[in-house]
Order: structure tokens, then sequence, then C-alpha cells
């Protein structure tokens, strides 16, 4: 076993049967040994009950009236030794199957049983002798360890009335030895440990046979992190329980699932910024080299004609703003991407930003002969926003849509209830590009975008996260496009 967790489990399995099997151990040998001397005094009480009243009886059937009760029990035994009584008591160890001393009130020994191998005075037995014999003549029945020590073993004793004519004459002490209890709890104890080392080695087994069914998925996931650690993203776990380790394997399978998709997703950015800076490259040489061609050319007195220098010049200007509409953009998106950024956010008419999106658009949309149409359920849809970014969110919308609509056609802005609709029926959009369209540097590839940068919609997206509207697009090939703008 290599395992840490398989050693932990075993030995805080095996740690408990055996804290366990020791605690009920206990608590069974002290509820077994005083239940066992309940059981044995209840016994040894009915001998010596039986005893008392037959040596009792013996005693009223002998015609003792010449004593007094003073001297009736030693008088009486003392008298009837060789008949009936004498008998009984000479056997009496035997019929009690125990140790019997027969004592009178002033604690004078009249007979001693076999465990006694001399005589006892007054002062050998023991200091709660006195108080048992006491209780026996007050016609209690009794019992007391005390004489333990006195007959060197470890004893149980019982005293209970001897009655002659309803008087007490005697107190009957009924000696039994515990060394059966103390040979039972031995035996119990040898059993119980018996079944603790069987138990334990059971324990084992089990636990063995547990680690290996919880420690085995666990090695799975190990190996299954370790190879998404390099970049393996299409490994699997393999795991299928219903239980919390079945959760984490699921997780697992699930982040590996993740991982890949996001590694391809990865990729696809990686190429997008390539591809990206290869148009950036491209946008920045061309307006870059023409201004720098213009500018050596005026200064090395070339051109010296005023309309050609005019033509120069204003050439030089379109690269410019060619120029600053590039760098805008990429300011743009990186203001909007950056959540400490302020937009001017104040209560405002969406249909007027309706309105004046569609006059600037005028002038891109005569080129192509494209007529704007503008549909709205109501004057006044009063909303929170930044009148400028809403319009440049439209602005970019609606020249995308011209961009991609055939001459001649028509563009439909739509504003009905809380949802703005922008529909073209120009070329469409792939199915496979509408996943992409927002992203940053994505370009679909056509004749009609040569000349873009693949941040326009990467903008209007922005803008639209930023006042919590959804937008979202659905297009035809061939059958145009659909912006649609739900606002919160």
């Amino acid at each position: 076993m290599k395992s840490k967790i398989a050693n932990k489990l075993i030995f805080y399995f095996s740690a408990t049967l055996v804290i366990f099997s020791i605690i009920i151990g206990l608590i069974f040998m002290h509820l077994f040994k005083k239940h066992t001397i309940e059981i044995q005094k209840s016994e040894l009480e009915n001998r010596a009950v039986i005893i008392a009243n037959t040596i009792s009886e013996f005693m009223d059937n002998t015609s003792t009236n010449i004593y007094n009760r003073k001297n009736r029990m030693q008088s009486g035994m003392m008298g009837n030794m060789q008949g009936g009584l004498g008998v009984y008591i000479k056997n009496l160890d035997d019929i009690a199957m125990a140790d019997v001393w027969i004592v009178d009130e002033n604690l004078n020994l009249i007979t001693v049983g076999q465990m006694g191998h001399r005589q006892y005075m007054y002062t050998d037995l023991p200091n709660d002798a006195d108080i048992v014999v006491k209780d026996v003549f007050k016609g209690s029945t009794t019992f007391s360890e005390g004489f333990s020590n006195l007959l060197n073993t470890a004893t149980l004793t019982i005293g209970t009335p001897i009655k002659s004519e309803s008087n007490i004459v005697g107190a009957l002490l009924l000696h039994s030895p515990v060394e059966g209890i103390n040979d039972a709890l031995y035996e119990g104890f040898k059993i119980l440990a018996i079944s603790i080392i069987f138990g334990l080695v059971l324990s084992i087994l089990l636990s063995t046979i547990l680690v290996v069914n919880f420690t085995n998925p666990l090695k799975k996931m190990k190996n299954t992190a370790l190879m998404l650690s390099e970049g393996n993203y299409k490994v699997k776990t393999n795991i299928n329980q219903s239980d919390e380790i079945g959760e984490l394997a699921s997780t697992i399978d699930i982040l590996s699932n993740r991982l890949e998709i996001a590694s391809h997703e990865s990729k696809k950015l990686q190429n997008l910024r390539r591809d990206f800076i290869a148009n950036i490259s491209h946008e920045l040489r061309t307006p870059v080299t023409v201004i720098r061609g213009s500018l050596e050319a005026l200064c090395d007195g070339v051109i010296i004609e005023p309309n050609i220098i005019k033509d120069y010049h204003k050439q030089m200007l379109n690269e410019s703003k060619s120029l600053e509409r590039l760098v805008n953009d990429l300011l743009d998106l990186s203001r909007l991407q950056n959540t400490d950024f302020q937009i001017d956010m104040q209560k405002l008419n969406l249909c007027d930003v309706l309105k004046d999106t569609i006059r600037s658009i005028a002038s891109i949309s005569k080129d192509k002969n494209i007529e704007v149409k503008y549909e709205q359920d109501t004057d006044i849809c009063v909303i929170n926003g930044d009148y400028v970014r809403l319009r440049q969110m439209f602005l970019i919308i609606l020249d995308n849509a011209i961009k991609f609509s055939n001459i001649n056609s028509i563009i439909n802005v739509i504003k009905y209830e809380n949802t703005v609709y922008i529909k073209d029926s120009g070329i469409g959009i792939l199915k496979e590009d509408l996943p992409y369209i927002f992203d940053r540097f994505y370009k679909v590839k056509s004749k009609e975008n040569i000349e873009g940068t693949g941040l326009g919609l990467a903008i209007a997206k922005q803008i639209a996260d930023r006042h919590d509207i959804d937008l979202s697009v659905n297009s035809k090939i061939s059958e145009g496009t659909v912006f649609k703008f739900v606002l919160p």
C-alpha cells in the first residue's frame, strides 16, 4: 500500500474498531459481573432462607421449654446435636453448597463452616460483622463482602434470621466465594479478545477493499489532471459513480471539455490576431507610404504645378483620415472593454438617436442608391444611455448593412416597443461566421469587406453590453441580415 490515504483509512478503521471493542468490553464485563453477582445473591438468599426456616422448624419441634428464650438457641442446638438438628447442621455446608456460620446475638459463633480453619473470636470478625448481625436480629436479610479478608478469599456473605416461636434466636451467615464469577469474567474476556482480533482482521480486509475502490478513481483523476496540465485536453476520467467522487470526476471531464474548447478558441484568437496584425500592417503601411511618397515629391520639388500639388494635399488628407479612423477604432474598443472607463449615461429619447443616425448615414447610402426607411410605434422611447455611443453603435450596424447590400436596395430600421430591428436584403452572412462576427479582429472574407479591420462590430457589441442591450443577429445567404437590439 503506497497510498497515504489507504494507510490512513486502514489505521482509522482498525483504531476505531479497537477503541469501540474496548469500551463495549468494559461495559459488558461490568454489567456481566453485576448481573452475575445479583443472580448469586438471589440464589444465596433463597438457600439461606430455606436453611434458616428448616433450622427453625427443628427447634420448634424440639421440647426446649426448660430453657428460657435467651439460652434457647445455644441450648436447643447443644441438646439436639445428637438428634435430627445435629445431623442437619453437620451436613449443612453440603446442603447449602456454601460455607455456613451460625451466630448468636452477641456474635458468639455457635458453628463454623468448612471455610473456617480455626475457632474465631469476636475480635477476629470483620468490622461490619456486628452491623450484619444486628440487621439480621432486626429481621432483615442483608449482604456483606467484609468477610473476604477474614476468609482469605473473595467472598459474598448473606445473613438471615433463625426464628423459634416467632422470636429471632440466631443469625445464619452463608459465605460463597466469587471465584466462579471471576473465572466467568476471564472466559468472557478471552472470547471478547478473540472476537476483537477476528473483527480487526475482517475490518482490515474490508477496509482494504474499500480503499482500493476509493483510491483507484482518485488515481485516475490524478493522472487525468496531470495530462490536462500537459495540454492534452481530450483525456477523460471515464469514471461513472453516483457519489461525490463521481461528481468530482464529472467536473474534471467538464473542465477537460471546456479547456479543449478554450484551446480551440485560443488558437482561433491567435489566428485572428495574426490576421489583424497583417490587416493593420497593411492598413498602416498603405497610407503611410502614400503620405511619405507625396511628401518626398513635394519636398524634392518634383511636383511644382499648383493643381497637382493640391491633389497631393487632398490625397495626404484622406490617408490621414483613414489612419485617424483606424486609431480611433482601436482606442474606442480598448476603452469600452475597460470597466473603469465611464460613459456619459443620462436619460434620452432613443427615437431621436435613431433619426439622427439615419440622417448621418444618408450621405453614404446615396453612393449605392440605398433607401433607409424608418418605422416606429411611438415618438418617445426614454432610456438611460450615452447619446454619442448609442449613435455610434447604430452607425456601425447601418454602415455594415450598406456595405453588404446591393445597389438600389432598401434597409429598414424598425422600432417596436422595446426592440429595434435593422434589416437589409444584402448578401447575408455564412452560418459558420455568425458566432464570431462580434469577436475582436474577426473579419468576414468577402470583396465588400476588403477595407474592413474587424473592429466595428466588436465596438458595437461593447457599446450594447455597457447599456445592457441584448444585441443579436440572424442572417441567410442571399436573403439578408437582421440585427436585433432588445432594450433593458
